[in-house]
């Protein structure tokens, strides 16, 4: 009993003074809706991490919370994801309309649509949100298309990948 005392006591200041090693992630689902012909897609991305690109990238007085938005945050968020995400559906690149945003906790949830897609047989993704900033991240990407879902592990080494409906 008094070892394992004496141990953590030992061991106590080493562990408090490590840093909790962050990771960088964002998940990203696109779900094909046959009602609106459209791929709707949710991005979660964290907010620090997107901040500290987009103040790298565009405004050093850049914040993005409810309290202290930056007015152009944005028209900043819109044309970095046009350079950083592409989307192709069916062969052919596809635009998409950010629709915009909210911030939920210590995420940053971004809305985006691609509009007047008839059908969908494969979806090509290149996701390289926040990698130019971070070599660890990791952008996970769902599709999901009449009940089934399929993902992708997409990072700066692999930033993207194909996903196929139908044979």
């Amino acid at each position: 009993m008094k070892k394992t005392i004496l141990l953590l006591i030992f061991l106590l200041p080493l562990i408090s003074f490590t840093e909790a090693h962050k990771f960088y992630l964002s998940v990203t689902d696109m779900e094909y809706s046959e009602k609106n012909k459209s791929l709707q897609i949710i991005s979660r991305v964290f907010t620090d991490d997107m901040e500290n690109l987009l103040k790298t990238r565009y405004s050093k007085g850049l914040y993005l919370t409810k309290e202290e938005e930056h007015e152009a945050a944005d028209g900043f968020l819109k044309k970095y994801l046009s350079e950083k995400l592409e989307i192709q559906v069916n062969g052919e690149q596809r635009k998409f309309n950010y629709l915009g945003k909210k911030y939920d906790n210590d995420q940053l949830v971004l809305f985006l649509e691609v509009e007047d897609l008839p059908d969908l047989t494969n979806v090509i993704v290149r996701n390289e949100v926040l990698t130019d900033l971070f070599p660890d991240q990791k952008n996970v990407v769902h599709v999901s298309f009449k009940g089934v879902t399929k993902s992708l592990l997409l990072s700066r080494s692999n930033e993207s990948g194909r996903i196929n409906f139908r044979n």
